[in-house]
C-alpha cells in the first residue's frame, strides 16, 4: 500500500468538501474556494472530519495515482486552512521591485520596465524594495507565480545578481583563472 495514500485526512472545522460525480472535489474554507477534477479510478470517501482514498486494484498506475491523489486533496484542505506564501529576494545594484495598485513593476537591469499583473486568487506584496511576497490557497498557482517572476531574471552565478527563492543557495562561480 501506498505509505502517503492510505493516511486519512482530517478536515478542519470551517471546511466544506463536496465531492461530486467524476470526482470532481470541491473545497470551501476561509481562504477561498478551490476546485478539482481529480483521477476517477479512484474512490474517495468522507466519513466525519476525515477524507480517505482508495485504489480499485495495485497496478502500477492505479498505486501511482492513489498518493497523487491523496496529496492533492490534502494540498487543497491545507489551502483553504492556511494558504501558501512564496517569497523571492531581488539582489543586483539598481534592481528593486514595487508594487501599482495589483502590479509588480521590477526594475531589473533592462531598459525597460518589466511590469505583471497578479492573477485571480494569487495576491503579490513588496514588504521592501529588495522583496516579493506571493501568497494564495492554490499551491500549484502560487509556485508557478513565484517561477515565472523568477524567470523574468534568474540569479546568476558570478556576481550573485538577479531573482531568486528566499531559501534558494546560488553556487558563486570564481570568473576568470588569471585573478
Amino acid at each position: 500500500m501506498s505509505r502517503i495514500g492510505r493516511m486519512p485526512i482530517t478536515v478542519p472545522a470551517g471546511v466544506e468538501v463536496k465531492i461530486g460525480d467524476n470526482n470532481v472535489v470541491t473545497v470551501k474554507g476561509p481562504k477561498g474556494t478551490l476546485t478539482k477534477e481529480l483521477s476517477a479510478r479512484m474512490t474517495i470517501k468522507q466519513d466525519g472530519a476525515q477524507l480517505v482514498v482508495e485504489r480499485p486494484s495495485d497496478e502500477k498506475q492505479d498505486r501511482a495515482l492513489h498518493g497523487l491523489t491523496r496529496s492533492l486533496l490534502f494540498n487543497m484542505v491545507e489551502g483553504v486552512t492556511n494558504g501558501y506564501k512564496k517569497e523571492l529576494e531581488v539582489n543586483g545594484v539598481g534592481y528593486r521591485v514595487a508594487m501599482e495598485g495589483k502590479t509588480l513593476v521590477l526594475t531589473i537591469g533592462y531598459s525597460h520596465l518589466v511590469k505583471m499583473e497578479a492573477e485571480e486568487g494569487i495576491e503579490i506584496t513588496c514588504p521592501d524594495a529588495n522583496h516579493i511576497t506571493i501568497t494564495g490557497a492554490d499551491k500549484q498557482r502560487v509556485g508557478e507565480v513565484a517561477a515565472v517572476i523568477r524567470s523574468k531574471r534568474p540569479p546568476e552565478p558570478y556576481h550573485g545578481k538577479g531573482i531568486k527563492y528566499i531559501d534558494e543557495h546560488i553556487r558563486r562561480k570564481s570568473g576568470k583563472a588569471g585573478k
